[in-house]
């Protein structure tokens, strides 16, 4: 099969040096190293007009913005539906945050309930776009997911390398969608350089989202959503939890393209929210130096990178749009696990909520002020993680059958 070019990608470009690359299978910078991480470009003035004609006769997913992605017109996107997940209005989690309004897109909707599929959906087409027929990833778990059910949507063989600590539910996703898992008995980052070495070795296509410059480009279809979803009332911040920095990278992205194109006509400022027990990135981004590897412990095991490899492209990001970094506790990610769920209906996990207790945690440092208004990306849904989900949400009442025993239950919470 004779396989098309993307229509308008232009080329590939080293997010520190510069230096123009055509597009192909291309990770790093020659002259920049791992370190010089790839951007797309695309044909702007080209893509623009073809996008602003045809979205109003496409379906409401993420491959409504084709032009802005770089998928070959020859292959056929996934059948699974991925991308344009809610965005809701809730009230009385605003009030209790503290702020004017706030919103919340819920991006555990998608088909293996993270963010990351909308990643592994361009990942896979770029594989077999390259022709490859088996493709791999390191991940704490919803990379790895992810990858695994958009694997099993487009028939390619998935391998996936996870830490030892990623969350059973995730482990057993990976199984279920047929994946063959690499438990790695190290760190994440020993991980991500076996799955590394393991592509170049036994030639399967790399779909890790730090350093293939690809996967961003379905991640920051998030940010076209939110242009196009909240043009009307573009909230003040866009609030995202970060690990490797890929996320904030590609939603920043996604909003600065969209105002390039004219969908609206300013950018909604960037709050990034790493783990205190996790946060390389936020002390580059405070010191204004370059980032140093750190050792992580926290509960958010899908942001618990200590050596993220997109840094570069996040604080870029959080630059150009005037944002701010903070870095919040494992307790007061669980209590955001828990207000989150009991004041919104939404359940997400602790990477997901995150950006909840950042925004609290903003608002208490005048980051954020009260008369100002947020969305929170929720990256992921809260089944992923039931450890923690029970750790926040407390135990059931176990009772004898009888009134009785339901009439002391009751008597006890109204004295609590």
């Amino acid at each position: 099969m004779n396989i098309l070019p993307p229509n308008f990608v232009t080329n590939l470009k080293c997010i520190i040096c510069g230096k123009e690359y055509p597009h192909g299978n291309i990770f790093t910078c020659s002259q920049c190293g791992d370190q010089g991480i790839l951007d797309v470009k695309y044909d702007f003035d080209s893509a623009g007009s073809n996008l602003k004609s045809q979205t109003s006769n496409r379906p409401f997913d993420h491959w409504r913005y084709l032009e802005l992605l770089p998928i070959s017109p020859s292959l056929h996107p996934p059948f699974l539906y991925i991308g344009w997940t809610p965005v809701y209005d809730v009230p009385r989690l605003a009030r209790h945050v503290g702020v004017r309004k706030l919103f919340l897109k819920d991006d555990g909707r998608n088909p293996s309930n993270s963010f990351k599929d909308r990643a592994s959906s361009v990942g896979v087409l770029k594989a077999i776009e390259f022709g490859f027929k088996e493709i791999a990833c390191a991940s704490t778990g919803n990379a790895a997911s992810s990858l695994a059910c958009l694997s099993a949507a487009t028939g390619l063989n998935s391998y996936i390398f996870v830490p030892e600590r990623a969350p059973e539910p995730k482990i057993t996703q990976l199984l279920i969608f047929g994946a063959t898992v690499f438990r790695v008995k190290g760190t994440y980052e020993q991980a991500f350089d076996l799955s590394k070495q393991s592509c170049d070795q036994f030639g399967w296509y790399n779909r890790n989202s730090g350093t293939n410059p690809f996967l961003v480009e379905g991640k920051k279809t998030a940010g076209l959503e939110i242009a196009e979803q909240m043009k009307d009332h573009l909230p003040d911040w866009v609030v995202v939890s970060v690990g490797d920095g890929c996320t904030i990278g590609g939603i920043g992205k996604g909003l600065q393209e969209m105002k390039l194109l004219g969908f609206i006509d300013h950018v909604p400022r960037l709050l990034g929210v790493q783990a205190e027990g996790a946060k390389p990135i936020f002390d580059a981004f405070s010191s204004g130096q370059d980032l140093i590897p750190t050792d992580t412990n926290t509960i958010a095991d899908s942001i618990a990178v200590g050596t993220p490899r997109n840094w570069r492209r996040a604080i870029q990001q959080i630059r150009l749009s005037h944002g701010e970094m903070v870095a919040v506790s494992d307790e007061e990610i669980l209590e955001a696990m828990r207000v989150t769920a009991r004041l919104s209906g939404v359940f997400g996990e602790p990477a997901g909520v995150a950006g909840v207790a950042g925004l609290r945690k903003a608002i208490e440092q005048n980051i954020v002020k009260s008369n100002e208004t947020a969305l929170v990306v929720i990256t992921g849904n809260g089944l992923k993680d039931i450890q923690s989900a029970k750790q926040a949400a407390g135990k059931e009442n176990i009772i004898k059958p009888t009134l009785d025993a339901v009439a002391e239950v009751l008597e006890k919470q109204l004295k609590q």
